[in-house]
């Protein structure tokens, strides 16, 4: 099986460099300063989990793409995406699987539209993981997942293939035969901490201690749950018993990725992450308003940020 990750960043470093390690047939979609720091540096990851440097990945730019996979791992941010769509495109063939682990759901309708809705899997990972200023890949914490699954919710030969695959070299891969509703549990998590954490400027347990600060984290909850629920896909399974657990955790230092971008401004997904729910929160005429704050507090934020 023939992966082309696209992006050696974070996600894509971590995710694919473990494929690699396990010995994986994995090349890497990259920019030219990525593959530069490759070629010299290798691909580094540290990890709780394990270190590894692995030596001159396999990597290819947009312009000499010239040959098909049959899985492409897709993780850009989804201010990304149509420029990573230009890129890999060349290496969609007829029967190539595509797997992407953004946030929230826009990107389905895009990716749908440009290699139709049988190719586009669904997808999700969980991971905290960064590029520190050597470029290394660091994952901070040792939890990790990654699920993808058919949209219709079966268990097609290609998802076992592919769940072979992954299962050999990342811990937490998993194939899900309710992976709509997985991705739908995750926005709802991701969205009431990014708007939570971005609109206070601090983490979830300096909210909870201050006054009113349960109310309002439990309130933001509620609100992207509703949109959830109208949409047809109500939370309620182990996954987000455990993530309401995560905010309301007393002292908890977690924030969100879309807060810590914020204060080193950088570009967001307001857009797709909280706007996206909004939209859908007004045709199903479910009322927002702290995310509706939340919202404006972030676009305020990409005003400033463009002057």
């Amino acid at each position: 099986m023939r992966i082309l990750v696209v992006g050696a960043g974070a996600i894509g470093g971590y995710f694919g460099g473990r494929l690699l390690q396990a010995g994986r047939d994995v090349t890497f979609l990259v920019r030219p300063r990525r593959a530069t720091e490759l070629a010299g540096a290798g691909l580094v990851i540290k990890s709780p989990n394990g270190d590894v440097t692995l030596k001159d990945p396999p990597a290819v730019q947009a312009d000499a793409l010239g040959e098909t996979f049959d899985v492409v791992l897709l993780s850009c941010k989804a201010f990304d995406l149509d420029d990573a769509v230009k890129s890999f495109a060349p290496a969609v063939g007829q029967a190539t699987a595509i797997i992407p682990v953004l946030n929230g759901m826009r990107h389905l309708d895009v990716l749908d539209q440009k290699f139709g809705a049988g190719r586009v899997l669904g997808g999700l990972c969980a991971i905290a993981a960064t590029l520190n200023e050597k470029r290394e890949v660091v994952q901070l914490q040792p939890m990790q997942s990654l699920n993808y699954g058919e949209r219709d919710g079966s268990l097609s030969d290609r998802v076992r293939a592919i769940d072979e695959a992954f299962k050999s070299g990342i811990t937490g891969a998993s194939a899900s035969r309710n992976i709509l509703q997985d991705m739908w549990e995750k926005w709802v998590f991701l969205a009431s901490l990014a708007a939570a954490t971005s609109l206070m400027r601090t983490s979830v347990g300096n909210i909870l201690a201050a006054p009113g600060g349960k109310d309002f984290m439990l309130g933001m909850l509620d609100e992207t749950t509703a949109i959830a629920t109208a949409s047809g896909y109500p939370p309620g399974g182990p996954f987000f018993e455990r993530v309401k657990g995560m905010l309301t955790a007393e002292g908890s230092p977690m924030t969100a990725s879309m807060f810590r971008d914020v204060k080193a401004g950088l570009p967001v997904e307001a857009d797709h992450v909280i706007g996206d729910l909004m939209a859908r929160a007004d045709t199903a005429k479910v009322p927002v308003p702290k995310l509706r704050i939340a919202f404006t507090h972030l676009k305020a934020y990409e005003k400033q940020r463009g002057a």
